[in-house]
């Protein structure tokens, strides 16, 4: 018997196969009411963190009458502005802003550059002792400043450095670049061959070499080190304070423990310093958060 095209069959039947899974009814609910919780988790956290700063604005713009009767953490009456005032011209505030920007940025930038220098004789050169020098390197961040101070200050003085910014920049220099070299030293342990093989068989050279191929990779980590040497440089207090003597030279740091006295205090101009000495810091931080989670999330070799 012939079979004609209108018995064939129009579908062809399915194969057997697990079937497929129905949403819960209410499962999508339950997700929604933890996603509700996390985000009530986050904005609670993020309070609790921006509460210290809240209450240091609040108080920044409060009277000394107004701070003394209803205390820290009440809501300002009326908005007092002498505290930051009195602040930016007791201490000389440009002065001290420009100090701490300029021994800050050339400290991050030097000891992002030493520590690179050093990384790459150590993880790419494959030194000998490899392992121990990064062990002295992570030793070296341990030691307490205040162990240091005493032969640091000495050894500025013979080299006539006294007061000088010049010294605090070389101590942080060589100190952020311990734990910098410490970091790039592991990050260039597993530098893939390969790419320094080829590099050298190009006729590139060690110094071609790590900026034309090492330096590129690595740059969003340095990027990182730039950024936490900053910060970390522009908030050290007694390393500053036993080698910077002058109002000329000294950090931001430095003037607002000036104004706390032995007997009294003024708390609106403390916070108001407080609050003024945190903008820049602040700001640096916001212009360059993209590039710190870049930094951060960025490390494969493509």
């Amino acid at each position: 018997m012939s079979t004609t095209l209108e018995n064939l069959p129009t579908t062809a039947p399915r194969a057997p196969g697990p079937t497929a899974r129905r949403p819960r009814p209410g499962g999508r609910h339950r997700r929604g009411a933890a996603r509700w919780v996390v985000l009530g988790g986050a904005v609670l956290a993020a309070l609790v963190v921006l509460a210290p700063m809240i209450i240091m604005a609040l108080n920044a713009v409060k009277s000394p009458a107004d701070y003394a009767q209803h205390g820290p953490l009440s809501i300002p009456t009326s908005l007092y502005v002498d505290g930051v005032v009195n602040f930016w011209t007791r201490v000389d505030f440009p002065t001290k802003l420009w100090n701490s920007f300029f021994i800050s940025a050339v400290v991050a930038v030097a000891g992002c550059l030493l520590s690179l220098l050093n990384a790459y004789a150590i993880g790419v050169g494959r030194i000998r002792g490899r392992m121990w020098i990064v062990l002295l390197f992570l030793l070296a961040n341990m030691l307490p400043q205040e162990a240091l101070i005493y032969p640091l200050f000495d050894m500025a003085r013979q080299v006539g450095l006294t007061n000088s910014q010049w010294s605090v920049i070389i101590i942080f220099t060589v100190i952020q670049s311990a734990f910098g070299t410490y970091l790039l030293a592991s990050v260039l342990g597993t530098f893939p061959p390969a790419l320094l093989e080829a590099a050298a068989l190009d006729g590139a050279g060690r110094w071609r070499i790590l900026w034309q191929v090492v330096f590129p990779i690595v740059r969003p980590t340095l990027m990182v080190l730039v950024i936490f040497f900053f910060i970390w440089t522009w908030n050290e207090f007694f390393i500053p304070l036993v080698m910077l003597t002058t109002n000329d030279t000294q950090t931001i740091p430095i003037a607002l423990a000036s104004l706390q006295g032995d007997r009294m205090m003024d708390a609106p101009t403390t916070n108001a310093g407080a609050l003024v000495s945190l903008i820049p810091a602040l700001l640096f931080f916001l212009l360059f958060q993209r590039t710190l989670t870049r930094g951060v999330t960025a490390g494969a070799v493509k």
